[in-house]
Formats: structure tokens, C-alpha cells, sequence
């Protein structure tokens, strides 16, 4: 091999020299974020997530029946949008259609108890199997693992309650703000409403609470809200937070079989709720 010339060899030296010094001032690479646990939210009501930067959480509630369901997931769908819903069990038990076609859709499944009781009027016991009993529900209709949320019927949250939920591995995730949507053009609400009632509460993290389906039978006012709902959001500069997001390591998305075990307080006749083995 014939030596290089002295040109050469200065000219290799300085190519050699660059790269070291871009290699020395390259960025690292960067490690993906490690999610939060969710017990970061335990201890607490949760109206407003942890956010740094303006979103805003769309979650709809659903305990009656069907109506407006489709047109929910078609918006959602359309506009490209994250959204949770929280069915209750005796809900995911009457339309597992429904439910497994939210799950279907790539959306979050929380819980909002079986039979949407007052949980205040609850022992530690019938709390606890309300709360899986729901989660044995939902899990069989969505054919899905459920996001590690529950909301309280009638956002009626106690210290004990809480405390029973983030026992069985939920986090309390209320809302920052409800449409009030459900109570329907009979009782006065109207779509307008319902879309200022959404937009005014707009702050970085809001929880917006909204309800599909019909106790009166009458057009489900949020889902005729949605699109403005959304639209007026991205006005003010809003994005939309994704649920699973905030729900660390205690949700991975996984499909049946699946297990979720809970210690009741002490034996009662709900024991047989204390695990959980379902949709295999």
C-alpha cells in the first residue's frame, strides 16, 4: 500500500477531527418518558389532571341505553379525537355491542360503578364488590383491560370511598366541569348550554364530563354538542388528552384473558367479587 501524501494525510486528520467534535455535541438520544404511576392520584377527588400544556379530557358517562352512541364514536372518529368513557357494569351487561364497540374504537373504558348507588349509604364491603362487580362487567363487554379510573355516582366522593377504590387499584377521577347535558330538553337544557358550559371551563388539564345515551327518551344533548365542543376547544388552542396516558404501568391496553384481584376489608357475601377472571 502506497503512503498516503502529506495533503492527504492532512486532510483525513481534519475529516477525523470534525466527526469527533460532531459526535462530541450531538444530542443524546432520548428516552422515552416514563409513565406515572397511578397511584400518583390516589388519595384524592381528581378534577383537573396534571397537565403543561393546554388539553382537555372528554369523557362521556353511560348508564340508560344506546341513543347517541353512534354519533359520539363517528365525531370522535372523524375529528381524529381521544375520549374515555365511563359505563356502569349493569350498562356494559345490557349493550356489550356498545361497549365493545368503544373498545373497538381505540377509547379508554373507565367504570362508574355496577348499579350507580350512593356510595355513601355503602359499606366498606358493598363498595368494594360494586366496584369490581363493574369492573368484571366492563371487562367482559369491552373484551379489553378497563383504564384504572372510577367516578363516583353523583360525583358523591368520600374520604372511605376513595379510600376503597385506591385499594382495588383506581384512581378517583371526577371532572373539571359537566355539560349537565343529561338532563335533557325536558328539564330545560339545551344544546347551547351545554357547549358554554364545556368551553368556560377550559383551563390546562380540565376534565369534561358528558353523558351518552337517554333516561327520557328525548335527543342526547351532548352529542349533538360534541362537534361544537370540540371545535370551539381547538379555537381557543386546545388539544385533547388521552386518558391511558395518566394511566402509568397499571394499564397496558392487554386483551382477554385477564385477571384483577381486590382484598376486601373482611369476608362478606360480596367476597366472590374479590377476584376478578372473566372474558377468557
Amino acid at each position: 500500500m502506497r503512503p498516503l501524501t502529506a495533503s492527504a494525510s492532512v486532510f483525513f486528520r481534519a475529516l477525523l477531527a470534525t466527526l469527533l467534535l460532531a459526535l462530541a455535541f450531538a444530542p443524546l438520544p432520548s428516552r422515552a418518558a416514563t409513565p406515572s404511576p397511578v397511584s400518583d392520584l390516589f388519595g384524592k377527588e381528581v378534577r383537573l389532571l396534571p397537565a403543561e400544556r393546554p388539553v382537555v379530557a372528554l369523557t362521556f358517562n353511560a348508564a340508560w341505553d344506546e341513543a347517541g352512541i353512534g354519533d359520539v364514536l363517528a365525531v370522535l372518529r372523524r375529528e381524529g379525537v381521544p375520549a374515555a368513557f365511563f359505563p356502569t357494569g349493569q350498562f356494559a351487561e345490557r349493550h356489550p355491542g356498545a361497549v365493545r364497540a368503544m373498545a373497538a374504537q381505540g377509547f379508554g373504558l373507565g367504570s362508574h360503578s355496577y348499579s350507580h348507588p350512593h356510595f355513601e349509604r355503602l359499606d366498606p364491603g358493598e363498595a368494594a364488590a360494586e366496584v369490581l362487580r363493574a369492573d368484571r362487567a366492563i371487562r367482559a363487554a369491552g373484551r379489553t383491560e378497563p383504564l384504572p379510573f372510577f367516578r363516583f355516582p353523583y360525583s358523591e366522593t368520600t374520604p372511605r370511598g376513595i379510600e376503597t377504590v385506591n385499594a382495588l387499584g383506581f384512581a378517583d377521577l371526577e371532572f373539571t366541569a359537566d355539560t349537565k347535558g343529561y338532563l335533557g330538553a325536558s328539564r330545560g337544557m339545551t344544546v347551547d348550554r351545554a357547549v358554554r358550559r364545556a368551553l368556560d371551563a377550559l383551563t390546562p388539564g380540565a376534565v369534561i364530563q358528558m353523558h351518552v345515551g337517554s333516561d327520557d327518551g328525548g335527543p342526547v344533548l351532548d352529542a349533538l354538542a360534541l362537534p361544537r365542543i370540540v371545535a370551539g376547544a381547538r379555537a381557543r388552542g386546545y388539544g385533547f388528552a388521552d386518558l391511558r396516558a395518566y394511566a402509568g404501568r397499571a394499564y397496558a391496553g392487554r386483551p382477554c384473558p385477564f385477571i384483577r384481584s381486590g382484598q376486601l376489608p373482611h369476608p362478606t357475601p360480596y367476597s366472590a367479587y374479590s377476584r376478578v377472571t372473566l372474558c377468557t
